[in-house]
């Protein structure tokens, strides 16, 4: 069974087939006036083509005193951020990806972040780079800034910007956003 993990600090969501990591995802969570809340919930909804806000998909939860989902966006640049009335928001293409993998019953546990405690077990795919050709433990992370290219980073950094992708599991290479950490490798 499927099952997903949202790291509000991290800004990540992690998705597991069984417990086999699959792959990971930036999003916006909640603004701090209207924080997205923590826990472990579940799928109940599932909506194509939600429209608005809401971009072209719709994975409600079954978080009580509100309607809080995972959902596309039709404003790509607030990935990253704290943007949303608390709910999850996702690049419409990356919904569109994880939507048809998960289903109503999917596990969702949403954490502040790993801080005060051991990474879980379950999460040593996530907390250490893939490995690839020219990765080791002299890789480093950067954060994006504006007017960045991944292009740029390859070239400042003298990395193979394949490599660079493949490492951060980034499936648009245009689609990168200001604050966004990449691992560089070593």
């Amino acid at each position: 069974m499927a099952r997903i993990i949202i790291n509000l600090a991290l800004r990540r969501l992690y998705f597991y087939k069984s417990t086999n990591f699959v792959k990971s995802y930036p999003v916006a969570i909640g603004k701090p006036s209207t924080p997205t809340p923590t826990g472990d919930w579940k799928i109940i909804a599932k909506i194509k083509h939600p429209g608005g806000i809401l971009g072209t998909r719709w994975l409600g939860l079954d978080i009580p005193n509100g309607s809080y989902g995972i959902h596309g966006t039709p404003h790509p640049w607030t990935i990253g951020t704290a943007a949303s009335l608390g709910c999850i928001r996702m690049y419409n293409h990356d919904i569109e990806e994880l939507f048809p993998q998960v289903s109503i019953g999917t596990s969702v546990k949403i954490i502040s972040s790993w801080e005060g405690s051991d990474t879980p077990p379950e999460m040593d795919l996530i907390a250490k780079p893939p490995s690839i050709p020219g990765s080791n433990q002299n890789s480093r992370t950067y954060i994006i800034k504006h007017g960045d290219t991944l292009w740029d980073i390859s070239r400042r950094f003298n990395v193979n910007l394949n490599d660079l992708i493949q490492i951060n599991n980034i499936p648009n290479p245009d689609l990168i956003h200001v604050g966004q950490k990449i691992i560089i490798p070593g």
